[in-house]
Parts: C-alpha cells; sequence; structure tokens
C-alpha cells in the first residue's frame, strides 16, 4: 500500500505544525524546510483546513495552527480524508472490474482485510505520538585499530 504524495504532505504539515505550537507556522516556511512547492501546499493545507485539523490566521503576522490538541487528532483519521482513493487493486473499483479472475477470487478479501489491518494500526496513533523531538543521531565514529599485532586467520 502507498500513500499518495498529498497524503504524505498533509501528515508533515501536521507534524510540523505540532512541534511548533508555540507559534503560528505559515506555507512558506513548511515548504522551505522540507522542500515542498507552495503551490502543493496550499491545497494540502486548505483540505486540513475544511476537515478542521487546522485553523489559519489572515493578515500581517498570519499563518496556522493546529485546531485540535495533537492526542485529539487520530492518524487513520487524517488518512481517511486525505486519501482520494483507498482502492489497492483494479478489482475495488466497480467501474474497472476487468480482471479475469472476478467473480469468484479470493484475492481480494485478503486485499480488503490487508487495507483493513493498515488502517486498523493507523488509527491506534494520534498527531501527539509523532511530536517528541527526537535527540540528534550521534556522530559516526569509526572503529579504533586494536592494540597488538593484527588477527590472523587460523587455517588447520
Amino acid at each position: 500500500m502507498q500513500l499518495t504524495r498529498f497524503t504524505d504532505y498533509s501528515l508533515r504539515v501536521l507534524i510540523y505544525i505540532g512541534l511548533h505550537q508555540d507559534r503560528l507556522v505559515t506555507i512558506s516556511e513548511i515548504a522551505q524546510n522540507y522542500g515542498i512547492s507552495q503551490n502543493h501546499l496550499v491545497k494540502v493545507v486548505h483540505k486540513l483546513g475544511i476537515h478542521d485539523y487546522i485553523e489559519t490566521v489572515r493578515g500581517k503576522g498570519g499563518g496556522m495552527r493546529l485546531a485540535r490538541r495533537p492526542e485529539l487528532i487520530i492518524i487513520g483519521k487524517v488518512v481517511r480524508d486525505t486519501e482520494e482513493n483507498m482502492d489497492i487493486a483494479e478489482c475495488f473499483d466497480p467501474g474497472k472490474q476487468s480482471c479475469s479472475l472476478l467473480p469468484s477470487c479470493i484475492l481480494k478479501t485478503a486485499l480488503i482485510e490487508a487495507c483493513q489491518s493498515f488502517m486498523t494500526t493507523l488509527d491506534f496513533y494520534h498527531l501527539s505520538d509523532f511530536l517528541v523531538k527526537q535527540p540528534a543521531l550521534p556522530v559516526f565514529v569509526p572503529l579504533q585499530k586494536m592494540s597488538g599485532k593484527p588477527r590472523t586467520k587460523n587455517v588447520t
């Protein structure tokens, strides 16, 4: 299963805003930090606003903030609200039923269960779960040469 770029950007926007709850955040700031087109983000922000995940403040000094507490934003719901199509195979779309295995295909049942499991897993997570600032990764330090003689392979 692969999420669309739109959903990916939606989750990134929510995480970014959630990590900066002490102030308003702008689209240009998010675009710059994530290397995403502002045009894409305008559409994402609009949709997130329609679904009441964020609220916008217009005018000078305006920006965005979360419309709800992060622990009330369920990731599975965000995905459902931002994905246009959750059909993971052609046979899920009633208009595209050209598969020769239909109507007796049992694979479709397994795919439906897998999709439901995927979404059920996402329903366990809230935005707050992703707002923990991670410590910086340790700097890679190459292993020091062992003191003494170089190791040799024993051959018997």
